[in-house]
């Protein structure tokens, strides 16, 4: 069984976050994003998680089921999360031998960014300051979580998106404001193949690139500090094109999804306990705000119709969850 975590680390982990999240509650108030509530009705809480075993939910991946998978950050783990709110462990990760407390900006060991192959193939990213655990790993189903290739220990592997097209998987370092690229089948190189180091992507004082995902022969990202969304386009051969800017105005924003209705975004805002939908022109409306269950929300999904919001409570400290909602707004492409 896990220890539970003290009351000091609860403490030091709400410390490390609370810069990015009271900038970004003063972002919240004075940009678009605060202008209108929609179009989500009748929200629910489907499943509530234990934040004194460190389950601070991170990122998420969906089954075809409609099951999340996702990382419990300061747990170390991985878990399978129904929509009726049973939880299962599917993987707890070995914690470093110094405890973590060498990982970059905050101090402690976590899992972070998910993926899943149309085979059940989880992939997904820990960081812990140590060059022997920081990095990509995958569990495939029924079997063992194995490390597939070592990132920077002095980084913060943070969002991770997977293009089965191309054998790729695409890896956001908040920390050190880069892009990697691994190959699906691992790496056995001592330092990952960067994608992109654009200025764009790089941090301000916290945290930068962070969120990831593919679409339309682009890879669009979130930075948190800057609070912008960027789309990269792919070039020839695969590499990175020109940064554009896309959406602005929105610090403290973390992971997204696209709602299947060209660019639109729904995006989640950590600090400022709000998601967003965020237009193709960039302007940018409230659907969901802390009235709605929210706890720093981390990440969202969107399946059939269904919306999904991960809420860590890394500064509200209070009640972490898996929120669940219809949108009206459209589905995501699969």
């Amino acid at each position: 069984m896990r220890k539970k975590l003290t009351a000091r680390k609860l403490t030091a982990l709400a410390y490390t976050v609370t810069a990015a999240g009271m900038t970004a509650v003063t972002a919240l108030t004075a940009s678009p994003a605060a202008a209108s509530t929609g179009p989500l009705v009748k929200p629910r809480i489907a499943a509530h998680f234990d934040l004194a075993r460190g389950q601070m939910p991170e990122n998420i991946a969906l089954e075809p089921d409609g099951t999340a998978d996702v990382t419990f950050a300061a747990a170390r783990q991985v878990a399978a999360v129904s929509t009726a709110g049973t939880t299962r462990v599917l993987a707890t990760l070995p914690a470093p031998a110094d405890g973590g407390v060498h990982t970059p900006v905050l101090g402690f060991a976590l899992t972070t960014g998910i993926a899943r192959a149309h085979d059940g193939t989880l992939y997904f990213l820990y960081a812990t300051g140590t060059s022997d655990l920081t990095g990509l790993w995958r569990l495939r189903p029924g079997g063992t979580p194995q490390r597939i290739a070592a990132l920077p220990a002095d980084g913060l592997p943070n969002g991770l998106v997977l293009d089965e097209h191309r054998g790729r998987l695409y890896i956001a370092d908040s920390v050190l404001g880069k892009i990697y690229t691994v190959p699906t089948k691992g790496s056995t190189g001592s330092e990952p193949a960067t994608w992109s180091a654009a200025p764009e992507l790089a941090a301000t004082g916290f945290l930068g690139v962070n969120g990831l995902k593919i679409h339309d022969n682009a890879l669009w990202a979130t930075n948190l500090d800057r609070g912008t969304v960027l789309r990269i386009p792919f070039g020839p051969g695969g590499g990175p094109g020109p940064v554009r800017i896309r959406a602005t105005d929105l610090t403290g924003i973390d992971d997204f999804a696209f709602t299947g209705r060209g660019d639109e975004i729904l995006a989640a805002l950590n600090g400022p306990n709000a998601v967003v939908r965020i237009r193709r022109d960039g302007t940018s409306s409230t659907v969901l705000t802390a009235a709605d269950g929210l706890q720093n929300p981390t990440s969202v999904a969107l399946r059939h119709g269904t919306l999904y919001v991960l809420s860590a409570a890394y500064t509200t400290s209070t009640d972490p969850n898996l929120l669940l909602g219809p949108a009206s707004i459209g589905r995501s492409r699969k």
